[in-house]
């Protein structure tokens, strides 16, 4: 059996929609790419911890304000 790997769940396009920001706006203020906050939106993309703490600066509020490790292996120890 292959191990699930843990995803991030995100609450970036709410907190975008809060502040009024596009993704191109988001993805300029933290110097990335505009199709990299999509992918993060969309769960196709797990961040790096500097870009999350960047995203977060952003909207200041805590990484984990944003983003959730959700757990899709059963059998992990936490």
């Amino acid at each position: 059996m292959v191990p699930k790997m843990r995803i991030f769940k995100t609450n970036i396009k709410a907190y975008r929609a809060k502040f009024d920001m596009t993704q191109d706006d988001l993805a300029k203020t933290v110097g990335a790419r505009r199709e990299t906050i999509g992918n993060l939106e969309n769960g196709r993309y797990n961040p790096s911890l500097k870009l999350a703490m960047d995203i977060a600066k952003v909207f200041g509020c805590s990484v984990e304000d944003i983003f959730e490790i959700v757990n899709n292996n059963d059998n992990c120890r936490k």
